[in-house]
């Protein structure tokens, strides 16, 4: 009979461990993707906001480029020169029909070099890839200032 019963009160002590345990991991994940806003993400879009503005571009808030872009790059810098990129990459330089309609346009030189100065910041290893590929396009200045 006190087996019975000391086997039920070191059942509680590893249940509470277990829950424990567990909201430990909940706060610990919570936590990490709050911070991702990390000093070096930071420093990186502020020296993107500083690039663009060189430029002349229009700059986004930091705030939005921390978060679209992190620490790495994201999407932008996952493979540049990747067929399927590039694919819908052109797809963006089209005339915006579908279909048979769909043509493709001379897009503004300044707009497809923006590209390169954020693979310039994110990751510059993969920029030359991708000034090969902007080299073999047909571009003009066709925005007005």
């Amino acid at each position: 009979m006190t087996r019975g019963l000391l086997a039920s009160r070191h059942r509680w002590i590893y249940l509470g461990a277990i829950v424990l345990l567990v909201a430990m991991l909940v706060t610990g994940l919570l936590t990490y993707s709050q911070l991702h806003q990390t000093n070096e993400a930071n420093r990186k879009a502020t020296q993107l906001s500083d690039a663009l503005s060189a430029a002349g571009y229009p700059v986004p808030a930091r705030s939005q480029i921390v978060h679209t872009l992190g620490e790495d790059g994201g999407a932008v810098c996952t493979d540049p020169a990747d067929a399927l990129t590039q694919a819908q990459w052109k797809y963006g330089m089209s005339n915006g029909a579908g279909g048979p309609g769909q043509r493709p346009v001379l897009s503004d030189r300044e707009v497809v070099l923006a590209e390169t100065i954020v693979l310039s910041v994110y990751c510059p290893d993969k920029l030359a890839a991708i000034r090969d590929k902007i080299d073999d396009l047909k571009l003009k200045d066709t925005v007005r200032n």
